[in-house]
């Protein structure tokens, strides 16, 4: 048992570091400053990171309590949860990549911007925020604390669901009716449901 729980361990520290040193190398590359974009993110990515810092310590400090510690089946979320960090980054990255030159940080049209369709945007709008969620996801779940995911994931799916409505707001006043036309046949978050 003991040498299951290093190895969950071990995992789950190189799968979180490797995300935190993506995250941070993302956010000194892909700033809006050299888009030639105006500017329209409203607090949002703050609001976003705010959350997500409270979030994170408030279940992790709540996990240490045992309060909602996952009695049964235990082993089976510690592996699952890195599983979907994992998944989390590769769909973020694709979705990364796929807009490479006009990817901000920070929400920000570039005045040359295309609407990008194709690759995992043909599927949902917002692919990028889904891995992020799913990640989040899987971090509360290899915590392996119900309440603590519930702090962990519910604050920072609302954080994301802000600024999912201040990206869009930017992105149909650019993009106008063509931006209208691809929301109906793309969902938000999850193909086929919202």
């Amino acid at each position: 048992m003991n040498s299951v729980n290093v190895d969950v361990g071990t995992v789950f520290f190189i799968v979180s570091g490797l995300w935190i040193i993506s995250e941070i190398v993302l956010a000194r590359l892909k700033k809006s400053g050299g888009t030639g974009g105006r500017p329209q993110d409203k607090y949002s990515l703050r609001i976003l990171w705010t959350t997500i810092v409270i979030s994170i310590t408030s279940g992790t400090f709540l996990a240490r309590s045992g309060a909602g510690m996952v009695q049964g089946g235990r082993e089976w979320l510690l592996w699952t949860g890195p599983g979907l960090i994992v998944a989390g980054l590769i769909l973020r990255w694709a979705s990364i990549v796929t807009l490479w030159r006009y990817f901000t940080v920070d929400v920000s049209v570039a005045h040359d911007q295309s609407l990008i369709t194709h690759g995992v945007y043909r599927y949902v709008r917002h692919p990028s925020y889904t891995g992020s969620l799913l990640s989040f996801l899987g971090l509360g779940l290899a915590i392996g604390d119900w309440m603590a995911m519930i702090v962990i994931w519910l604050p920072i799916t609302a954080a994301f669901i802000y600024r999912i409505n201040v990206e869009e707001r930017a992105l149909e006043e650019h993009f106008g009716d063509e931006y209208r036309r691809y929301c109906r046949t793309a969902k938000r978050l999850i193909p086929m449901v919202y």
